[in-house]
């Protein structure tokens, strides 16, 4: 079958895929200059903590980023995820598979680990980003992660950490 033929299925299911990636990359442009951040996880109250968390919440750091830096890192992190799944979706012609939403969804929930880890773990902007990356796990554990990170859920999460972010001086939309 030709790679550039019109298939309405397949396009179907990447809308929701190309709308999460486009409000991420969304974020990201609204970011500003570039941090970098140390390694962590954190864990969420749900049921299913952030990928690679091996150890219980780490302790805050010695000297917390601000708001807008924790911002900025998981718009980098967002940047990266949308990045990497137009890539798989233009190289393939088709939907990621569902390996490849997985890998993605996990690498990003890992970042956004690392990210909310170098904040403040009072800071509202933190909570939100835990609250989002929460969601994003789940969405990552799914059977189709494409299709189970397209809900309400996930849509109040990107909408609270937007607006969390905005407070803190970056403008964004997830």
């Amino acid at each position: 079958m030709d790679p550039l033929e019109f298939r309405p299925v397949n396009q179907l299911r990447l809308v929701p895929v190309v709308l999460a990636c486009v409000s991420l990359l969304a974020l990201s442009a609204c970011g500003g200059e570039d941090s970098t951040s140390s390694a962590g996880s954190t864990s969420s109250d749900t049921t299913s903590a952030a990928p690679a968390a091996s150890s219980p919440a780490p302790a805050a750091p010695a000297d917390p980023a601000s708001d807008k830096e924790v911002c900025e890192e998981a718009a980098k992190a967002s940047t990266e995820m949308k990045q990497a799944i137009m890539k798989i979706a233009m190289d393939s012609g088709n939907d990621p598979s569902a390996d490849d939403a997985k890998k993605v969804m996990t690498e990003l929930a890992q970042k956004m680990s690392a990210a909310a880890a170098t904040g403040s773990p009072d800071s509202p902007v933190v909570t939100a980003l835990t609250a989002f990356n929460a969601e994003v796990t789940k969405a990552a554990s799914a059977a189709d992660p494409a299709t189970a990170i397209d809900n309400e859920a996930i849509e109040k999460a990107s909408k609270d950490l937007g607006t969390a972010c905005e407070k803190a001086g970056v403008k964004a939309t997830f």
